[in-house]
């Protein structure tokens, strides 16, 4: 009887635990302004993060399963925004071929994707698949 109390505690903590780390996914985060070095720089800039627009930057892979659902987000996003002024691009950066950029921006899991504002600074992080709502609010904010 007590091996199934403690089954059943097990159990329901680490169902908890499961619901709390999923609850952080795909969510908009504001982000955690690291500081600015010419590296930095100097790779967003080869990226296409040139500060002249706001941008939508995504790292995926050939093997990650979610970032075809992120590819689908962001660009039905970009795609309703496109008409407006200083309408927002869409980056994507395999994480095998430019390893450089997700080191310097600490991408630890994909899909990751990064909101830049039209002067080219880091506003949004989202780990996981972007919701279209979030992520269309987010834009618009940095429209203006």
């Amino acid at each position: 009887m007590i091996e199934l109390v403690i089954l059943a505690v097990v159990i329901a903590a680490a169902v908890a635990l499961g619901l709390f780390l999923s609850r952080r996914q795909g969510q908009v985060r504001p982000a955690t302004l690291d500081p600015e070095t010419a590296q930095r720089t100097r790779l967003l800039d080869a990226a296409g993060v040139t500060g002249s627009t706001p941008a939508v930057l995504h790292f995926s892979a050939d093997w990650c399963g979610p970032c075809d659902a992120v590819r689908r987000v962001v660009a039905g996003v970009t795609a309703e925004l496109s008409d407006s002024p200083n309408a927002p691009r869409d980056i994507e950066i395999d994480i095998d071929a430019d390893p450089a950029l997700a080191r310097e921006l600490n991408v630890l899991s994909l899909p990751t994707t990064f909101v830049f504002d039209a002067e080219g600074k880091e506003r949004f992080r989202i780990s996981g698949v972007p919701k279209s709502g979030d992520l269309r609010t987010a834009l618009e904010s940095l429209r203006v």
